[in-house]
């Protein structure tokens, strides 16, 4: 069995069920988070829980947050946390035609460094240009792993 993420008629993702449900989860988290909705819900198909459609609006603001705050934060431990979400995410805006931007790396800013309060933000200006690569390096992998 397998689960779909749909856009229209275009199929955006096409995940085993385990990997489609994980993902949900996730996306549930990072709503939470970001205090912004994902913008995946119920498909063409009624009462079908592995049929979901991407309203692309409401997924772009959501993706660009994820980026944002994925790329600001100073944590190292939840940026290994969070990588491969952030990631699969950017890939499946990829796929919806949506520009995430990555924050530009300011100078000096050493995004990414050991932060004293897990909570503290950094600039939402500035990110590492190491994370920034390693981000889109990551959604790269992802839209080659990710079944239509």
């Amino acid at each position: 069995m397998s689960m779909y993420f749909d856009m229209g008629d275009e199929t955006l993702w096409n995940p085993p069920n385990g990997v489609g449900r994980l993902f949900l989860r996730e996306v549930e988290v990072f709503e939470a988070e970001l205090k912004l909705p994902a913008g995946i819900g119920q498909g063409k198909y009624w009462g079908d829980p592995d049929t979901l459609e991407v309203d692309p609006a409401v997924y772009a603001e959501f993706a660009r947050g994820l980026v944002a705050w994925h790329c600001r934060t100073g944590n190292p431990v939840i940026l290994a946390l969070s990588e491969g979400f952030v990631a699969t995410a950017v890939a499946l805006a990829r796929r919806a035609g949506i520009e995430v931007e990555t924050p530009e790396p300011g100078p000096g800013h050493a995004c990414g460094g050991v932060q004293r309060d897990a909570q503290a933000p950094g600039s939402p200006r500035t990110a590492s240009a190491a994370i920034v690569t390693t981000l889109d390096t990551r959604a790269r992998e992802m839209d080659r792993w990710m079944a239509r």
